[in-house]
C-alpha cells in the first residue's frame, strides 16, 4: 500500500546516471526513488542533488550498493551487499560496491556516527539493507507489470529480471530500471522470509579479494593527484617535549625540497618525493626539551603501575558481600597479572592525502572513523561540511588503529601551511612512535571456594588508563572507564559476591581502541585465575567453568564444542598441555582452546593446535567469519607470545619490527573454526574472536609445565626464568 509522503521523511538521494536510485531512512521513515531525469521541484530546479544514495541501478544492468562502512579485510562490504542482493533478488554477478560519500545520511543508527568499529558493520546495517533491497525489487516488479499491462502479483523478480509468470516474459533490471524510478514507492516492501534466503547464510566469495590480488584496489598509499607534493614531519621524540631549534636551511639544501614550515605538531618538510622529504627531515638535527615524563621507561613504568595498586579506586560494581564471604571460604587465593602495551602494527602505516584550498578541502585516508575526519578537516581549515570532500580508500589493517585522525591533523595543517595538496605517510618508526597503543593495565584478583570447591567470592582490583575520556566521554558514568573493568564487571560466570574497583592510570601514553579493546586483554587475568581456582579445587578446568555457566547455555556451548572438537581430556605427548577459555562480547559467545608443547630447555612455547568457536547468533556470510576468526585467533596469539611496546628516555623505545615482533606465518598453527548458528540477535564477529585466545594459552602452558605465566607476553626468557625457580624450590 502506497501512501503521500512528505519530503522531510527521505534522505536525499543521488541524481548521479540515469537509473533506479534508493537512500533509507534511518528514522523508521519509507525510502523515495528518482532517476536523473527528474528535477528537484522544492529549489535549486535543473541542479542535482548531492550523491548519498544506498543503492544504484543503471541501465547497463549493474547494481552498485555504496557502503558507509570502511573495507579492512573484515569483509563487510561483501556481506552487506548480499543482503541488498538478497532481497532485490539480483544477480550476484552484476553486483558492484563503493564507499559512500561522508554525509549526515550515511551516519550509523546506532552510533550516529559514520564509524567502522565495535564488530558492528553488519549488525546496524542489516535491516536498513534488506529495505532498501526489497523496496527496490518491488519497485522493479511493479514496473514490469506496467510494461506489460498485468497485475503485480503475477510478476516476481528473481536473478536480476522480472518475469510474468503467465506469459514468461522478462526483462532486466537495466532494462526496468528507468520506468522503475518512476513507480510510487512502497511504505513496507515485504521482506523475505528466512527460509527462502539464497544467499544470506551462503559462503559467498568476496567482493574486495579480486582486486587485491591483481593489485587495482586502491589504499591510502595508491592515491595520486596532480600537483601532490610529499611532507614529512619532524615530531618530539619524547612525550610533551618541545622544540628547541631546528636547521631550516640545511633541510631546504636537499634537492626536491619545497618548503619547511612549522605547525604545532613540529616541523614539517614538503619535497617533490618522500624520499627527499626525509632526508631533509633528518637534515633538520632538531633539538627538542626532555619533554613532560623525562624518567619514563619500562622499569619506572612497572613501578608506577604498582603504586598505583595501592591507591583507592573507584567501585566499578559490588554484588553480594565480598569481605564476608572470603572471611568464611574454606580456600582463598590472591594473584597479580601485568599486561604490556601493545601497538597495532599494520601492514599499511597511517597515511593521509590532504588537498586544502581557500574555498574548499579533498582528503583521502584509509580511516574507520569518516565523522572524526570531517570534524578535523572543519576544525583546522575553517570551512563547513559541504565544502569538504573525504574520500575513503581501503585499510591495510586497522584493528582500531585507524579510528584515530592524528595523520589526517597533521596532513591538513602541512597542506594548508603550503597551500598545495600533499600526501603524507607515516613511516614504520612513527607509525610505532605515534600510535595509541592498547593500555598496559596491572590486576589484583582474590578469591575464595568453599569446602565443595565453588567459587562464592571474587575481588578484582585493575590499574589501567583510560580510552573512552578522549574518544567518547559520554560513556564514561560516574568516573568509571567501561574498557578497563569489561570482561571483569560483566563475567559470564554466576558469581554470588563480586567487587570490582579500577584506578585511573594518569600517563601521558595515548591509549585507544585495539581489536576488542579491553575485551583483549582483561580475559587474560579473569580466564587464567579461572583456571588456577579450578586447579585449587581439584576440579576439570572445563567442568569448572561450565558448573558456572548453568544460567548461561550458550557460553557453555562454546565451550562444550571447542572441548569436544580439540579433544579435551585425550592424552598427549609429554611437555604437551591443552588450555581453554571463553568470552562473550560485542553480542556473540566465544571459546577458543589452545594446544602446546613447550621446549623446557629453551622455553620456547609452539602452538600445536587452536580450536575456536563462535556463536554470532545469525550468520550471512559464514566464509567471512571463518576468516575473522581465524585472524583474529592469529592477532590474539601474536599478542600472547611476543608483542610489547617498550618506553625510554620519556618516550617510545619501539621502532620497528626488529624490535616488535609479530607472528609470521611459519609459526601459525592449525585453527579450526566451529560456527554456531541460531535465529538469536545478530553478533559482532572482528573482535570477539580474539579475548579467549590468550588466556587459553597460558593455561595450556600451565597444563604442560605446571608453571603459571601471569604476564605477558609469554616468553621464552619469562618460561625459562620460571622453570629455573621452580627447580631450585623443588631442590631447596
Amino acid at each position: 500500500m502506497n501512501r503521500p509522503m512528505e519530503r522531510r521523511e527521505f534522505l536525499k538521494v543521488s541524481l548521479s546516471g540515469t537509473g533506479l536510485v534508493l537512500a533509507v531512512s534511518f528514522l523508521g521513515g519509507p525510502l523515495i526513488a528518482v532517476s536523473s531525469d527528474v528535477e528537484e521541484k522544492a529549489g535549486n530546479a535543473g541542479k542535482p542533488w548531492v550523491p548519498n544514495a544506498w543503492l544504484r541501478i543503471t541501465p547497463d544492468n549493474v547494481t552498485t550498493v555504496l557502503i558507509n562502512k570502511s573495507e579492512m579485510g573484515q569483509g563487510t562490504w561483501t556481506a552487506l551487499a548480499m543482503v541488498v542482493a538478497e532481497e532485490l533478488e539480483a544477480d550476484w554477478k552484476d553486483i558492484r560496491v563503493e564507499a559512500s560519500p561522508v554525509r549526515d545520511e550515511y551516519k550509523d543508527p546506532v552510533f550516529g556516527m559514520q564509524i567502522t568499529g565495535g564488530s558492528t558493520g553488519v549488525r546496524h546495517m542489516y535491516d536498513p539493507m534488506r529495505r532498501a533491497g526489497a523496496t527496490a525489487r518491488e519497485m522493479l516488479i511493479q514496473a514490469g507489470a506496467r510494461e506489460w499491462n498485468v497485475p503485480s502479483g503475477e510478476c516476481k523478480a528473481d536473478k536480476g529480471r522480472v518475469i510474468h509468470g503467465k506469459t514468461g516474459k522478462s526483462l532486466t533490471y537495466g532494462e526496468l530500471c528507468v520506468k522503475a524510478s518512476q513507480v510510487s514507492v512502497p511504505h513496507d516492501a515485504p521482506l523475505k522470509p528466512q527460509e527462502k534466503f539464497r544467499l544470506i547464510g551462503k559462503s559467498m566469495p568476496r567482493l574486495d579479494i579480486p582486486e587485491k590480488v591483481d593489485g587495482k584496489g586502491v589504499f591510502g598509499t595508491d592515491i595520486f593527484i596532480p600537483g601532490m607534493l610529499y611532507s614529512a614531519l619532524q615530531g618530539p621524540p619524547a612525550y610533551g617535549a618541545r622544540l628547541l631549534s631546528f636547521d631550516k636551511e640545511a633541510a631546504e639544501k636537499i634537492s626536491g625540497v619545497q618548503n619547511v614550515v612549522t605547525i604545532p605538531d613540529g616541523v614539517a618538510v614538503v619535497a617533490n618525493t618522500i624520499e627527499a622529504a626525509w632526508k631533509a627531515r633528518s637534515a633538520l638535527n632538531a633539538t627538542w626539551d626532555a619533554g613532560s615524563h623525562p624518567d619514563l621507561d619500562d622499569a619506572a613504568l612497572d613501578r608506577i603501575l604498582s603504586e598505583h595498586m595501592e591507591k583507592k579506586g573507584l567501585v566499578a560494581k559490588n554484588v553480594g558481600d565480598v569481605e564476608e564471604a572470603l572471611k568464611k571460604a574454606a580456600h582463598r587465593m590472591k594473584a597479580m597479572y601485568l599486561i604490556p602495551y601493545v601497538a597495532h602494527a599494520p601492514m599499511e602505516p597511517q597515511n593521509c592525502t590532504a588537498d586544502v584550498r581557500k574555498d574548499a578541502c579533498e582528503i583521502w585516508c584509509p580511516t574507520q572513523f569518516q565523522t572524526a575526519v570531517l570534524q578535523v578537516a572543519m576544525r583546522e581549515t575553517g570551512l563547513t561540511a559541504d565544502k569538504i570532500v573525504i574520500h575513503t580508500t581501503q585499510l591495510g589493517g586497522g584493528f582500531g588503529g585507524k579510528a584515530e585522525v592524528k595523520v589526517v591533523e597533521e596532513a591538513v595543517r602541512i597542506s594548508k601551511a603550503v597551500g598545495k595538496p600533499v600526501k603524507h605517510i607515516w613511516s614504520r618508526q612513527e607509525d610505532f612512535r605515534n600510535d595509541f597503543y592498547r593500555p598496559g593495565s596491572l590486576h589484583r584478583i582474590e578469591a575464595g571456594l568453599d569446602r565443595e570447591g565453588r567459587l562464592v567470592a571474587w575481588r578484582h582490583k585493575v590499574v589501567v588508563s583510560p580510552i573512552m575520556e578522549r574518544v567518547l566521554p559520554w560513556m564514561v558514568k560516574d568516573g568509571i572507564e567501561p574498557t578497563a573493568v569489561d570482561a571483569i564487571w560483566d563475567m559470564e560466570y554466576s558469581l554470588p559476591n563480586l567487587s570490582v574497583e579500577y584506578v585511573r592510570l594518569g600517563l601521558p601514553i595515548p591509549v585507544g581502541f585495539w581489536r576488542s579493546v579491553g575485551n583483549s586483554s582483561n580475559p587474560f587475568a579473569v580466564e587464567s585465575f579461572v583456571d588456577e581456582l579450578a586447579h585449587a579445587a581439584g576440579k576439570d578446568p572445563l567442568e569448572f567453568r561450565l558448573n558456572m555457566l548453568k544460567e548461561n547455555p550458550r557460553a557453555a556451548g562454546v565451550l562444550k564444542k571447542v572441548a569436544e572438537a580439540g579433544g579435551w581430556g585425550k592424552p598427549l605427548p609429554a611437555g604437551c598441555g591443552r588450555g581453554i577459555a571463553q568470552r562473550f562480547c560485542f553480542g556473540s559467545f566465544a571459546a577458543q582452546l589452545a594446544e602446546v608443547s613447550v621446549d623446557k630447555e629453551t622455553g620456547v612455547i609452539k602452538i600445536r593446535r587452536m580450536v575456536a568457536a563462535i556463536d554470532p547468533g545469525q550468520v550471512v556470510n559464514p566464509d567471512s567469519v571463518v576468516a575473522q576468526i581465524e585472524g583474529a585467533t592469529i592477532m590474539g596469539l601474536s599478542a600472547a607470545l611476543k608483542e610489547r611496546v617498550s618506553f625510554g628516555k620519556g618516550g617510545v623505545a619501539t621502532s620497528n619490527f626488529s624490535d616488535y615482533p609479530i607472528l609470521t606465518m611459519a609459526e601459525v598453527p592449525e585453527i579450526e573454526v566451529h560456527i554456531i548458528t541460531n535465529n538469536e540477535k545478530m553478533g559482532g564477529v572482528g573482535e570477539p574472536g580474539v579475548p579467549p585466545v590468550i588466556p587459553a594459552v597460558a593455561n595450556a602452558v600451565f597444563a604442560a609445565t605446571g608453571i603459571r605465566l601471569r604476564s605477558l607476553p609469554l616468553s621464552p626468557n619469562m618460561l625459562k626464568k620460571a622453570l629455573a625457580n621452580t627447580e631450585s624450590s623443588t631442590e631447596a
